[in-house]
């Protein structure tokens, strides 16, 4: 049996899981990653993905939209801007992020000095939550940008 280590998972409006796993598979911005006990210490930032934990004989995932991720040797701690269970994501769930997405694309567009490394991070993020929607089997209309 693999070992177990303690997972967290936070976002502002609640702690949303406080459990032992085997391993939890990170949506990171760099690349995904799968963190599992004794894992080298490791904070990474997240990109909108799905989150998995694995332990006990279930998996639990999480859709989250950014944040951060700690590891280490004995846990995970994730600190998610926004995270919902997979299982209460819809489609009207993720048409609003995907438009909170693109009105911060907008806004750093036509900003009256725009910063094209800030409009190149807002279009990543619209398409990061189109792929999301994709990978949870939701369909998403990427906006025009």
């Amino acid at each position: 049996m693999a070992d177990e280590m303690q997972f967290d998972l936070v976002s502002p409006e609640r702690s949303l899981a406080s459990r032992k796993v085997t391993q939890v598979q990170i949506p990171g911005a760099d690349g995904d990653m799968t963190a599992m006990a004794d894992h080298s210490p490791t904070i990474t930032t997240l990109r909108p993905g799905v989150l998995r934990a694995e332990g006990g004989g279930e998996t639990v995932e999480y859709v989250v939209t950014g944040g951060f991720a700690q590891i280490k040797a004995d846990g995970v701690t994730v600190l998610a801007e926004r995270a919902i269970p997979r299982a209460d994501m819809t489609q009207a769930l993720l048409d609003e992020m995907i438009a909170e997405a693109a009105a911060v694309h907008k806004a750093a567009k036509e900003a009256k000095e725009p910063d094209h490394g800030i409009v190149d991070d807002a279009v990543k993020l619209v398409a990061d939550m189109v792929a999301m929607g994709g990978q949870i089997g939701l369909s998403a209309n990427q906006p025009n940008l």
